[in-house]
């Protein structure tokens, strides 16, 4: 995982992995912990960690907990 470094006080979590939507290798930018953005198509999608690291595409709870937690800081 890189962090982009904009800043003194941002940084910017993102992630290359394949997008559960467009089934394309992009770059995942962080919305909140755990939860991302393809830059491709735009979908969001929340990573899971098994042992590998899956992108899963979002049900309506989890744009819940989004709007709950706001933007990362």
């Amino acid at each position: 995982m890189q962090k982009l470094k904009f800043s003194s006080q941002l940084y910017i979590d993102n992630v290359l992995g394949t997008c559960p939507e467009c089934q394309e290798e992009a770059f995942l930018i962080a919305i909140v912990q755990d939860y991302y953005r393809c830059t491709n198509c735009g979908q969001e999608t929340k990573q899971f960690v098994n042992g590998v690291i899956k992108y899963l595409k979002l049900k309506e709870i989890d744009r819940e907990y989004i709007k709950k937690h706001g933007k990362k800081s």
